[in-house]
């Protein structure tokens, strides 16, 4: 069992403070993305809540060919050490490919298996050989009990700091379902982080694009945080309905404020 991992100065396990792994989907541009981690830092600041910025390079999987998937991977990264460079934020984002590994471990701090590819053996040994702490995204077709063999092949690759992300489960048709069940016996392996907007996804439901109930991302939020996280993982953007990606669930920029300190209020009261 894995207690707590070490992301720079953020420890994030049983005992420690909840952390926030947030930023937009996928980078729209450079000027939105230092934006928007100037802002949520600023508010994760306030709360004196440890913070982590997300966002991705590429989208690598789309409903639609033509769906945009972000700058690609030499100017998204240079946009995301731009970030860091400016911030001193810690940095979070996925991982497509075993050739995109290496370049992107220079720049990030987690490296992030996507939940199609949790499954993929050579795929997360080679991610746990990052020398980087590594962030799976449970699939949303497998069970609690099939992560620790999903972090076993991470831990294999050589990696120590590995953590696991809920993000719901296929529910029938272009829908996902969040088993609360699923948190406590997920922090039996790892530490666990709840992907509250993802989760209120419904894959491909608009046909050539995804769709989504941002306003149950912070019911989810609320209820997972009560049952038991160690963090809380949030796409957030200051104009989601014009974003380019997962715009119906992410949490617009000024809803984040009063979420993060309710979901902290619950966690508090859970702790006592």
């Amino acid at each position: 069992m894995i207690d707590s991992i070490q992301v720079g100065n953020i420890k994030i396990g049983r005992g420690q403070p909840l952390v926030l792994i947030a930023g937009p989907c996928v980078i729209e541009s450079p000027a939105h993305c230092r934006q928007m981690a100037r802002a949520i830092k600023e508010i994760a600041a306030a709360l004196a809540m440890p913070y982590i910025f997300k966002a991705s390079y590429d989208k690598a999987n789309r409903s639609s060919g033509k769906s945009f998937r972000g700058p690609g991977l030499r100017d998204g990264l240079a946009t995301l050490q731009s970030v860091k460079d400016e911030t001193g934020l810690p940095i979070l984002t996925d991982v497509h490919s075993i050739e995109e590994i290496a370049p992107v471990a220079e720049v990030a701090d987690i490296l992030q298996a996507p939940a199609f590819l949790s499954r993929q053996t050579t795929f997360l040994q080679a991610l746990g050989g990052g020398g980087k702490a590594v962030n799976i995204k449970k699939g949303q077709f497998l069970a609690p009990d099939d992560i620790p063999n999903a972090v076993a092949k991470v831990v294999a690759g050589g990696a120590s700091n590995v953590c696991v992300t809920e993000r719901g489960a296929s529910f029938g048709y272009h829908n996902l379902v969040s088993d609360m069940r699923a948190l406590p016996l997920l922090r039996e392996c790892c530490p666990v982080i709840f992907d509250a907007t993802h989760s209120t996804q419904m894959p491909g439901g608009l046909g050539d694009r995804s769709g989504g109930d941002r306003a149950m991302a912070e019911v989810l939020a609320r209820a997972a945080v009560a049952v038991g996280v160690d963090g809380i993982f949030l796409e957030v953007h200051d104009r989601p309905d014009e974003a380019r990606c997962d715009g119906p669930n992410m949490i617009a920029l000024d809803r984040l404020p009063a979420l993060l300190t309710t979901l902290l209020k619950i966690r508090a009261a859970a702790a006592e």
